[in-house]
């Protein structure tokens, strides 16, 4: 009796592993309600971000940074995110001007696929200190919150390209390379790549993200210099980026006269050469927290807190309160002078009457008595 092929034994339908390649075979479409399509890759978005915020609260907690304040700042920075990763995608494709431009509903299609999320850094961070002055909480406190969150949030936005099929590798006979055979993904769409065996791109940046995750677990722990996650992490991206694009099959660009790299290695190039001088910067400014102290507050100058209506009438009753034994005191002080002085007036007065009484007895002469008149 002959054994059963690997490739029979692990066939879902959606999804078959060798040998020798991984197929998929995945509609990036999950269902239609009516004219919508929802789609694999938005859903991918909206777990991930749901499930970043949820691991980042305790870090967040332990930084001092409010829940009140993580909601204000998770809708500014979601839309940053959106807006600053979906304008870079575009402005990167050879079609921008043809197809873009001359259809601009497509600019803001994100649902058909297409994030750079170098965009949605340099759009967040901006957004990021923007919110932090505003919550007059340390700006670097809350980048390394912020990236906390884009890597667990990464990992959920790299399945959705995985079965999306927008990341496509270089042509390649790995045993690990994927094969998309589903009519409406991109590879069979857009790249004309249906049945070919391509390096698995998106696969290769969403285990980098899981280790990376790890690493910025490990060192959330252990940093108490605000501003060093952030830099972890962006050293991290910009040179997995730069390795990982040399497996993606994307358009070499002409840049000051060489024709080598991809356009997202040239911003690996430049981010790491101004991450240099930052990195000297940050450790220059930013001071490790002390024990006791709210990393999010430390040596942040606070607003003075304003007064409430209510406050002001608490104040003003107090006021009244302590005004009312200081009126009544003084009225019986004034009553009992007022008595005393009459008195005095009165006992003055009797004083000279009784002592002209007096003086008139001693000067009255003696009446001579009776018998010696008669005498």
């Amino acid at each position: 009796m002959g054994t059963l092929p690997l490739a029979d034994l692990i066939n879902w339908g959606w999804i078959r592993i060798g040998p020798p390649y991984i197929y998929l075979n995945i509609d990036p479409v999950l269902l239609h309600l009516g004219p919508l399509a929802i789609r694999w890759y938005g859903l991918m978005y909206v777990v991930g971000i749901l499930i970043a915020l949820w691991s980042i609260r305790g870090y967040c907690k332990r930084k001092g940074i409010t829940e009140d304040v993580v909601y204000r700042v998770l809708w500014w920075c979601i839309a940053a995110g959106v807006i600053g990763g979906r304008l870079y995608f575009v402005i990167q494709q050879p079609n921008f001007v043809d197809y873009y431009l001359r259809n601009p509903i497509h600019i803001i299609a994100t649902w058909e696929g297409g994030m750079a999320f170098f965009g949605a850094i340099f759009l967040g961070i901006a957004t990021m200190i923007w919110r932090a002055r505003k919550e007059h909480i340390n700006p670097l406190v809350l980048i390394d919150a912020g990236v906390l969150f884009a890597t667990v949030g990464q990992i959920f936005g790299r399945i959705g390209n995985i079965i999306n099929g927008d990341i496509i590798g270089y042509q390649s006979t790995l045993p690990w390379s994927t094969v998309y055979v589903h009519p409406d993904s991109w590879a069979c769409a857009s790249y004309n790549l249906c049945g070919v065996p391509v390096e698995p791109a998106a696969l290769y940046e969403m285990l980098t993200n899981i280790v990376l995750l790890g690493v910025m677990l490990y060192c959330a722990r252990k940093f108490r210099r605000p501003g060093m996650l952030m830099l972890v992490y962006l050293y991290a991206y910009v040179i997995t980026q730069f390795l990982i694009f040399f497996t993606r099959d994307n358009i070499i660009v002409d840049f000051l006269g060489t024709h080598v790299l991809k356009q997202a290695q040239w911003t690996s190039v430049i981010l790491f050469i101004v991450l240099l001088p930052m990195t000297y910067w940050i450790i220059r400014i930013s001071k490790p927290v002390p024990d006791g102290e709210l990393a999010s507050t430390y040596g942040i100058p606070q607003p003075e807190p304003k007064q409430t209506a209510t406050d002001s009438e608490s104040i003003e009753n107090t006021n009244e309160i302590d005004e009312e034994p200081e009126v009544a005191v003084d009225n019986d002080e004034v009553s009992v002078l007022s008595e005393q002085e009459s008195v005095e007036e009165q006992e003055a007065s009797i004083k000279p009457a009784m002592e002209e009484g007096e003086g008139a007895e001693a000067h009255e002469p003696e009446q001579p008595s009776s018998s010696t008149a008669q005498a």
